[in-house]
């Protein structure tokens, strides 16, 4: 799951999302200063992938893992990317686009996640 969430991290922030991101340089880092922070990057990646699968093993069901995991996928963005990002939306000056953009994109990649998690654990 670590492998995963970095993976899709990387693919919707650092490539899709990465140009909406480069028009709001008073909002992010700069490329320089990424480097310094990516311990944190990674700390916070593995501790979500350790609470992903251990919430998931404890609450899982007997029921058809396609369906399972969907629905674990989605319930994960409600309490977590969902409300991150309208939080920092009336914090920080993001276009609601780009909000937009990172909750859909975010959830869609919890929705996989939460597939393949539920089809690991069967």
């Amino acid at each position: 799951m670590f492998l995963m969430l970095m993976g899709i991290g990387y693919f919707v922030h650092g490539f899709v999302l990465a140009p909406d991101y480069a028009a709001l340089p008073s909002v992010f880092r700069s490329t320089a200063e990424q480097p310094k922070y990516l311990p944190f990057m990674l700390l916070a990646h593995l501790l979500t992938a350790i609470a992903f699968v251990w919430i998931y093993v404890r609450g899982r069901e007997n029921k058809p893992f396609l369906g399972q995991g969907i629905r674990y996928g989605l319930v994960i963005a409600a309490l977590t990317v969902i409300p991150k990002f309208l939080v920092y939306y009336s914090v920080q000056p993001m276009p609601a686009v780009v909000v937009a953009k990172q909750i859909v994109l975010d959830t869609i990649g919890l929705v996989l996640m939460g597939v393949v998690v539920a089809r690991l654990n069967k």
